[in-house]
C-alpha cells in the first residue's frame, strides 16, 4: 500500500498542488491526468522518491519494491540487452555480480564458501533460476526478437531501447509500477501485450498517458491532477470525463430534483458497469462503480478546446488518385509502386510499424516532397489544409504575435475575426499576444489546428495530430474530425482516434500495400484473430 499525506510541491513560487491525501491499494490500476503543466509527471517523481516535496510525505509499506520506468535512453549503452532487463530487480542483480565475483576467484575460501552458500539462498528466493528466461519473455513480449538479447543496448534503435526499458520496469514481480507514458514509441502489438499484462497485475500500477483506449482499457481508477489539487475517482477515463461532464450538467441546474440526479446517475453508471472490460478486473471495478453515489463524482474545471472543420464547398466526384508511388530516402525505398484511389466520404488513416513511411507519403500528398516516380492527382473540386509532424519552420525565427501569425493564413484580417479562431484553441486575451516562436509543442499544435479551421478546406491531411497534446485538446480533435463532413487522410498512434474517425485502414509495409474498407478494431482482429479487442 502507498500512503500519500498532505501532501505539496511548489516551483519558484508557483504552486503545483497542496493537501494531497491518497491511498494506493494492490489489484487497482490508476491512471494519472492532468492538463499539460499540471504536475503530473512531478507527482510521479514524488510516489518514486525521485523528487522531494515542499511538504508532507510518502510511505509505502515495508517490503513492497518498487519499480519506475527509466526516461533516459542511452543509461545502459554499455551493458547487454537481457542484462538490462534484469537489473530492473537490484537487488537479484547485485547478487549474481557477487556470486559471480567470488566463483572468479583463485583463492576461494571456506568463508567465501559461506559468503556463496548465503546468495545462493537469496538467488533462489528472488526467484534468479527463472530470470533469464523472465526478462526473454518480457522481451519477446515487446517485439524484441532473441537475436538482439546478447547485443549491446547503443546498438539497438531509439524505439527497441524504450521497449527494453519498459522490460526492465516490468522485470521481477515488482509490487508497485510507476510508468510515464509507457506507451509512447511502442508498436499496436506491443501495446495489446503491455495491457494484457498490466490487467492480470497483482500490485499496484499508477502511469501517465495520453491514450484514452489504454486508460479505458487497463485503469480501475483515474487520478486526476486537476488546480492545485490530486484526487482518485473510481472508473476508467470515458467514466471520468462523461460522469464530470454530467456533474457539471447538474451544478448548472440547480433546479432539478435531486431524485432526478440520483436517478440519473444510476442509469450512468450501470451502462458503464454493463460494458466493463472482460479481465480479470471487470469484476471487481463493477463493484466499484456500483457503490458510487452522487457526492462521489464532481465536475471537472478543465478547459476544452472547440475543434470544428467545415468545408467551404463539397467535393466532386474525383478527389484522389494515387498511381506507382516509389520513394526512396537517405538509401531507404520507403514507398514501392503505392497505387489508390480515395473516393467521397473516405477517412483513410495510414498505418504501420515504420512512422517514416507514412510521413513521407502524406508529405507527397500535401505537395510538400517529390516522388521518384508516379502520380498524385488531386480533383479540381478539392482544397486541402495540412498538418505536417513537424511544424517547427511555422514556427521558428518568426517574429509575430499569434495574432498576426494567424492572420498570415486569414481571408478576413480583423482582429475579432483572428481573436476567435484563436479563443476556440484557448488562446484569449493576453494569451493571444504571446510570442510565436517561444509556444510549446501543444500550443503550436493548437495553433496550427486554428490555421487548418481558418482555411475551410475540404480535404484534411494530418500526420500524427495527437502528438504534443493534452487530453483535453485530443479529445476536441478526436470529436472535430468524427464530426467533419468530407475527407480525412491522417495516420496515428492513438487506438481511439483511428477507431471513431477512419473508415477505412491502408497499411503500406515492404511487401506492398494493405487497404481495407473496415473499422480499426475490425482490421487488427483481420491482421491477427487470437488476440481480438476488447
Amino acid at each position: 500500500m502507498i500512503n500519500v499525506m498532505d501532501l505539496g510541491i511548489s516551483f519558484g513560487g508557483q504552486k503545483l498542488f497542496e493537501g494531497v491525501n491518497l491511498r494506493f491499494v494492490p489489484g487497482n490500476c490508476y491512471g494519472v491526468i492532468g492538463a499539460n503543466g499540471a504536475g503530473k509527471s512531478t507527482f510521479l517523481r514524488i510516489l518514486s522518491g525521485d523528487l522531494d516535496p515542499n511538504k508532507g510525505e510518502v510511505s509505502i509499506s515495508p517490503g513492497m519494491r518498487m519499480s519506475v520506468l527509466k526516461q533516459d535512453h542511452y543509461q545502459y549503452d554499455g551493458v547487454e540487452v537481457l542484462e538490462t532487463v534484469i537489473m530492473g530487480n537490484p537487488r537479484l542483480h547485485e547478487i549474481t555480480q557477487e556470486k559471480d565475483a567470488l566463483y572468479a576467484k583463485e583463492d576461494f575460501s571456506d568463508e567465501d564458501g559461506m559468503k556463496a552458500a548465503e546468495l545462493e539462498g537469496e538467488f533462489s528466493d528472488l526467484n534468479g533460476w527463472e530470470a533469464e528466461a523472465e526478462a526473454s519473455s518480457l522481451l519477446q513480449g515487446l517485439g524484441i526478437e532473441t537475436s538482439l538479447h546478447m547485443q549491446k543496448m547503443a546498438d539497438l534503435k531509439g524505439a527497441q531501447k524504450v521497449k527494453v526499458l519498459l522490460a526492465q520496469a516490468l522485470f521481477g514481480n515488482p509490487d508497485i509500477l510507476v510508468l510515464d507514458e509507457p506507451t509512447n514509441n511502442l508498436d499496436i502489438q506491443s501495446i495489446r501485450w503491455l495491457e494484457e499484462f498490466l490487467m492480470d497485475f497483482n500490485g499496484i500500477v499508477i502511469f501517465v498517458s495520453h491514450d484514452r483506449y489504454f486508460l479505458n482499457k487497463v485503469c480501475t481508477h483515474m487520478v486526476d491532477v486537476d488546480f492545485g489539487k490530486i484526487k482518485i475517482y473510481s472508473g476508467n477515463y470515458d467514466f471520468w470525463y462523461e460522469s464530470s461532464q454530467l456533474a457539471l450538467q447538474m451544478a448548472k441546474d440547480q433546479n432539478r430534483k435531486k431524485e432526478e440526479k440520483v436517478k440519473q446517475l444510476q442509469e450512468f453508471i450501470a451502462r458503464f458497469s454493463a460494458n466493463a472490460s472482460k479481465s480479470r478486473q471487470a469484476t471487481s471495478r463493477k463493484k466499484i462503480l456500483e457503490k458510487i453515489t452522487l457526492d462521489d463524482i464532481q465536475p471537472s474545471t478543465r478547459r476544452y478546446p472547440y475543434v470544428g472543420f467545415r468545408p467551404e464547398r463539397e467535393v466532386g466526384n474525383d478527389i484522389l488518385m494515387v498511381e506507382g508511388l516509389t520513394k526512396t530516402v537517405n538509401g531507404e525505398k520507403l514507398l514501392d509502386n503505392i497505387s489508390f484511389t480515395v473516393s467521397k466520404g473516405d477517412k483513410i488513416a495510414f498505418v504501420g510499424d515504420n512512422e517514416l513511411v507514412n510521413t513521407t507519403l502524406l508529405k507527397i500528398l500535401a505537395g510538400e516532397m517529390e516522388p521518384d516516380s508516379g502520380t498524385v492527382k488531386w480533383g479540381v473540386t478539392i482544397t486541402r489544409a495540412y498538418l505536417p509532424q513537424d511544424n517547427s519552420t511555422y514556427f521558428n525565427d518568426v517574429e509575430l504575435n499569434l495574432i498576426d501569425w494567424l492572420r498570415q493564413y486569414s481571408k478576413e484580417k480583423s482582429e475579432i475575426h483572428i481573436r476567435g479562431y484563436l479563443g476556440k484553441m484557448l488562446f484569449s486575451g493576453e494569451e493571444a499576444l504571446k510570442e510565436a516562436k517561444v509556444l510549446s509543442g501543444g500550443e503550436r499544435v493548437r495553433c496550427m489546428l486554428s490555421r487548418m479551421m481558418l482555411l475551410n478546406a475540404n480535404v484534411l491531411v494530418l500526420d500524427q495530430p495527437t502528438n504534443h497534446l493534452d487530453l483535453e485538446s485530443i479529445t476536441a480533435l478526436n470529436n472535430g474530425l468524427r464530426d467533419y463532413s468530407s475527407n480525412v487522410l491522417f495516420t496515428s498512434h492513438d487506438h481511439q482516434f483511428i477507431q471513431t474517425i477512419a473508415n477505412r485502414i491502408i497499411e503500406v509495409t515492404p511487401e506492398g500495400m494493405v487497404d481495407v474498407r473496415r473499422e480499426y478494431d475490425e482490421y487488427l482482429e483481420m491482421k491477427n484473430p487470437s488476440a481480438k479487442s476488447a
